[in-house]
Formats: C-alpha cells, structure tokens, sequence
C-alpha cells in the first residue's frame, strides 16, 4: 500500500492549520510511524515552529537553498527534466525513544511564492500535455515521492497556506486526503468557494490524465510519471471549542447545527435535501473538537515542543499539566482518527 499524503487546507487562515500539522506530526512519531511534515504555505510557519532561528539562518543562505523545497524544484524552473534530491530535517527527539529520528520536515521557503504566477500559467499548458508544464506542475508531488522512500515515510502532512492560488493547486493533487481545519465563526460557514475550486481542481487535472492515457495507447515512451489527484476528504477538525460544564458556550452552540450542513454541501457535493443533520459533536465527519490550550503556547513556542510534550521543567505547573495531559488525550485520538480513515495501521506501543 501506498504511503498516504494527507493534506491540512482551508482558505481561510486562523484556523490553526500549522498548528495541527505541527502536533500531529509529533503524535505519530510518538506512535510509532515514520512521518514526513511538508511546509508548502510561503509563510513557512511550520519551519519556523519546528526549527530555532540559527537553523533557518543555515538553510535559508543564498538563492538556490538546495536544502529546502523551493530548492528541490528549481532545477526543474531551469529547463531540467528532473527535481533535485529532496533534503529531509530531521526533528531531533528532545526525549528517549524508541524511534529516534522517525519526524522529519520538508523546509519550507519564502521563495515558493516567486512560482505562484509561474505555476498559475501552465495550469492550461498541462490540459493541452505540455511535458513541461506536467513536469513543473506535479513538482511537490515528485519531491514528496522521493522523501518518502528516502525517509521510509509511514504518513507524510502537508501544510497548505489560506489561498485558493495555483500553489495550494499543485500541492493539493500531490495529496491523497483532505483534512479541513475549522473555527466556529461565520468565516468557517464559507466553504463554498473552497469546494468550488477543490472540484474544479480535481476534474481539470483528470482529464490531463485521460489524455495522458491516449497519449500512451500510441506513444507509450512519452508517458510522465504524474500524481493521480484522487483527493478524497475525510472531515474536518474545529478550534477554539471552548466548553463549560462539557457544554459549548453560547456564542459557539450556534454553529453547531450549521457546520455540519455546509461541509457536506461545499466540501462533499452531497444532496442533503430532507437529510437529517446531527450536530458537531456526533457528526461522523467532525474528526476533532480542539481547545485552544493558549496559556500553553507560549510555553511551547520557547521549549520547540509540542504542547502535549511540556513538562515542568518548561513552566508547565500546576493546573498547566492537567492540560498537558488533556491536549495528548485530545490529539492522540484525532491521530487515531485520522489513521483509521486512511487505513494507517498504528504500532502496537504502549498507552
């Protein structure tokens, strides 16, 4: 079985899309699975939440930065028929493991944002079997490939910046499923638009396929090696759901009969006329209700950690590891969530 890319995407930002990449990355390296996290967002805030700013320093020297994705495709923006070999940051564990260097990061680059018009105009070359085109479009995609059999990757995250541009389009048919981070305010009721383009991303790029199949039942040498741009959704994940009392409050119960609704509509292009609705909280496709765990934060940030990994040594005292715990419960069953739909088989390690 393939190893299966799992892409983090809303275009709308403030969902806390880094953030959850971030902390699942950690969670499966501490289940047992080797993991990939990919920065594809220009940001680059998952770099730079993984990595102190001496390391940035390092990799970010210079134009060609081979050391990061951006690097790894320039040979192809060259005239070059092939990517350079992806380099992997290896996430050093801060503590004994029994899988030491299992977390591995794609370093993301300010530079992949000089691409997004350049990307934005072969879009049209790849229906009309550019092999340029094909080539440079399906980049992210060749270098995940490479990692993951450099890494021997058992789950690769891909991080998605808030855009709708041609960026988040070549990354997203690099994905096999789609994750959508969610808030509960009106912005997250949004998602027409980003279904929209979701859809009309994958049925353009299915017909570059199609053709590419003619293409082989008469020339077959010229046939290119492309992602299959399958994406399936598998659900969404919601911050900053503050409970009391094991009961949202007030200003959020209100979306949690609308959420539900609207995701199947935007994201699924279900019917759902005369369906009954359940509510976020027994909503199958609801992968996670997530706290916001702030008083945790800044903790975290200092200690590059993730939030569930804080011990007092880092300022975590008192009630702060209560929450500790709470978040490794909370991210720990979305992992196991997340495994389950995308047919992840998690190690048998200890509780």
């Amino acid at each position: 079985m393939s190893t299966p890319v799992i892409a983090f995407f809303n275009s709308k930002g403030g969902v806390g899309t880094t953030s959850l990449v971030y902390h699942l990355a950690w969670m499966y390296a501490d289940l047992g699975l080797r993991v990939i996290a990919v920065d594809l967002d220009p940001q680059t805030h998952l770099t730079e939440t993984f990595l102190n700013e001496e390391r940035l320093g390092e990799l970010w020297q210079g134009d060609s930065r081979p050391q990061t994705i951006y690097g790894s495709i320039t040979p192809l923006l060259w005239g070059l028929n092939n990517i350079a070999p992806p380099h992997l940051e290896y996430i050093e564990d801060t503590q004994p493991s029994l899988f030491p260097s299992s977390l591995a990061l794609l370093v993301g680059d300010l530079s992949l944002s000089l691409i997004e018009n350049d990307l934005s105009l072969l879009w049209s070359a790849c229906l009309e079997q550019d092999e340029g085109a094909l080539r440079i479009t399906s980049a992210f995609w060749q270098v995940i490939q490479n990692a993951i059999e450099l890494h021997k990757a058992d789950i690769v995250l891909l991080d998605l910046g808030p855009s709708l541009g041609a960026i988040n389009r070549a990354a997203f048919i690099a994905a096999d499923y789609l994750v959508t981070p969610l808030s509960p305010d009106s912005f997250s009721l949004e998602l027409r638009n980003l279904g929209l383009a979701v859809q009309r991303w994958k049925g353009e790029w299915q017909q570059c396929l199609a053709k590419q199949h003619e293409l082989q039942q008469d020339t077959p040498s010229l046939i290119l090696d492309l992602p299959g741009g399958e994406v399936q959704p598998i659900g969404y994940t919601l911050l900053q759901y503050v409970v009391r009392l094991d009961q949202p409050l007030k200003a959020h119960h209100q979306w949690n009969s609308q959420i539900p609704p609207e995701y199947r509509v935007s994201i699924l292009a279900e019917d759902i006329a005369n369906s009954p609705m359940p509510r976020v909280t027994t909503d199958p496709y609801c992968l996670a209700l997530l706290k916001p765990y702030r008083s945790l934060i800044p903790l975290a940030q200092e200690a590059h950690k993730p939030v569930f990994r804080l011990k007092p040594a880092d300022g975590a005292v008192g009630s702060h590891m209560q929450l500790v715990h709470s978040a490794y419960k909370d991210f720990r069953q979305l992992a196991e969530n997340i495994a389950q739909r995308t047919n992840i088989a998690l190690p048998s390690i200890g509780k």
